[in-house]
């Protein structure tokens, strides 16, 4: 059996060097769906929000236009200024709109990326037109999802029309028969209603193409061991990454550390040099375990949150150093220190008692 074929099976999740090169080139996920359904809804919204704004700048451009002499349109100084005129008019009447449409592209698909600036998608790529390289595109996975994709909204669009049809059948028929302007505003109100309704369907449609191009792009990303394991071998060749690396893990390690001190029954100290916090728990545990060790600044740190939680200082100078250099965070104490520590936890227990009874009688 060949090992080397299942080292190129690509079962491993990308690291984050991986996708960060990824993104370097371009290579983001995004649901064209999602962000074409958005701006449909954007769409057909502004022309709800807009249109009598829109109404009216159209009839003041007809006005204006029917207003001007017939000389001016022989003439081309005139001529050229009721074009300007016409096509400012234009801009301004349709300006809201636009503006929408844009903001809500440019956020569905901000939204999805991030912003990526990458000039890679551009370069020229022999493959592009491979005729090979070509057909495997047009007969490829996902050349189908894209056509099943096209046809379900194809679908969708047109059972929504025909759905909309058949409820405002009655209206549609005597359509003739309707005065302009109503006929206007009832063909302006079925137009919106149907944009919104295939909108929200496609928008649906889009929710779901967007987890689905996620997992197709994570799926992508994925790696095979061989890929993993020289990645690993190139970032640890680099004496700064290891570095950066190590820093990092002493720092998570320290955090984790200082957050198990609270749960400490005893703290043993140097006193001014070494630390060393210990629990004890006689139905889970077969000897103590060493929550937090440290020595200076470290040292005091875990005195100082010990103080603060209450939890018992014992001063012995040989158990604390004994401890620092011979046993580990997260271990048991090796069997030389269960006398002496066994010792240091009957005291703090007798102490607790103590209290505790000095206390009841108070």
């Amino acid at each position: 059996m060949d090992l080397q074929l299942f080292a190129q099976e690509k079962t491993e999740p990308a690291t984050p060097r991986r996708r960060e090169e990824a993104r370097r080139k371009g290579q983001v996920f995004k649901s064209q769906e999602l962000a074409s359904a958005l701006l449909l809804m954007a769409a057909f919204a502004g022309l709800y929000l807009f249109f009598p704004y829109m109404v009216g700048e159209f009839q003041k451009l007809v006005v204006w236009v029917y207003s001007q002499q017939p000389e001016q349109l022989v003439s081309i100084a005139g001529l050229s200024g009721i074009v300007v005129t016409v096509v400012l008019s234009f801009l301004r009447l349709t300006f809201p709109l636009l503006t929408l449409v844009l903001v809500v592209g440019l956020i569905s698909n901000v939204s999805q990326t991030g912003f990526v600036l990458s000039g890679e998608p551009l370069r020229f790529k022999l493959e592009r037109i491979n005729p090979v390289e070509g057909f495997k595109r047009i007969f490829s996975r996902r050349a189908l999802v894209q056509l099943i994709k096209s046809l379900a909204k194809l679908v969708i669009v047109l059972i929504t029309t025909y759905l909309l049809l058949r409820q405002f059948l009655k209206p549609v028929s005597v359509l003739a028969l309707m005065e302009l302007k109503e006929g206007t505003r009832f063909i302006g109100y079925l137009t919106l209603k149907l944009g919104l309704n295939s909108g929200a369907v496609l928008l649906a449609l889009g929710i779901m193409d967007f987890y689905y191009q996620r997992w197709e792009y994570e799926r992508s990303l994925m790696m095979s061991k061989q890929e993993l394991k020289d990645e690993l071998k190139e970032v640890e060749g680099d004496p700064q990454i290891r570095a950066k690396i190590r820093e990092r893990q002493r720092q998570l390690a320290s955090r984790r550390m200082m957050e198990d001190v609270p749960r400490a029954d005893v703290v043993i100290t140097n006193p001014i040099h070494y630390a060393v916090a210990l629990k004890y728990d006689a139905g889970e545990m077969s000897a103590p375990v060493v929550l937090a060790k440290g020595r200076g600044y470290v040292a005091q740190r875990i005195k100082d949150i010990a103080r603060a939680h209450e939890i018992a200082l014992v001063e012995n100078r040989p158990l604390a150093q004994g401890l620092y250099w011979g046993a580990e965070i997260g271990e048991e104490i090796p069997p030389e220190f269960y006398q002496a520590v066994a010792e240091v936890l009957a005291f703090i227990y007798q102490m607790q008692n103590r209290h505790y009874y000095l206390g009841k009688e108070g």
